[in-house]
């Protein structure tokens, strides 16, 4: 496991580097019974995400909540790369599932009013960023930048209220 923790923070050095291949490199270098630890999963995730491989990182992101289904993080990843390499039907749903699991997670709400917002839902969409507000503030000021959110927020900004 030293092994490991030496090659997953060079990882990390290169992807702050915005040097994806070589950190994918790296991380080629754990030990092959290692490489399947959530941690290195997590870097190969992001990895991918960053090379816009959206196939290879939804197929890590599914792996990822079948090992981990606790984190409620894994869900949304896998959802995000859902929407970009399947459709945004697609990503809902897996959030749709986490959501019976996470019902107060703030992230999944927040992705979810996106997600209505781009189906052209928009009462579901407000309904589910102010969730999001209710539950984490922060999701106010990320929704009047969230491109997602134009559908709602094109007439004005007090459509987050609920």
């Amino acid at each position: 496991m030293k092994g490991m923790q030496r090659h997953l923070r060079a990882a990390q050095g290169y992807i702050e580097l915005g040097m994806f291949v070589e950190a994918s490199d790296e991380l080629e270098c754990i030990a092959p019974e290692h490489r399947s630890h959530p941690v290195v999963l997590a870097f190969r995730y992001d990895i991918y995400c960053e090379l816009e491989k959206w196939t290879h990182a939804e197929v890590v992101a599914r792996h990822l909540v079948k090992i981990s289904p606790e984190d409620s993080g894994c869900w949304i990843g896998w959802a995000y790369a859902t929407r970009r390499c399947q459709s945004i039907e697609a990503a809902k749903q897996i959030l749709l599932d986490a959501e019976k699991l996470y019902p107060k997670d703030a992230q999944i709400q927040f992705n979810l009013g996106c997600y209505a917002s781009q189906m052209e839902n928009p009462e579901e969409a407000k309904r589910r960023v102010a969730a999001a507000i209710s539950l984490d503030g922060k999701y106010q000021m990320i929704a009047l930048d969230d491109p997602d959110l134009t559908v709602i927020l094109k007439e004005n900004p007090e459509n987050l209220e609920g």
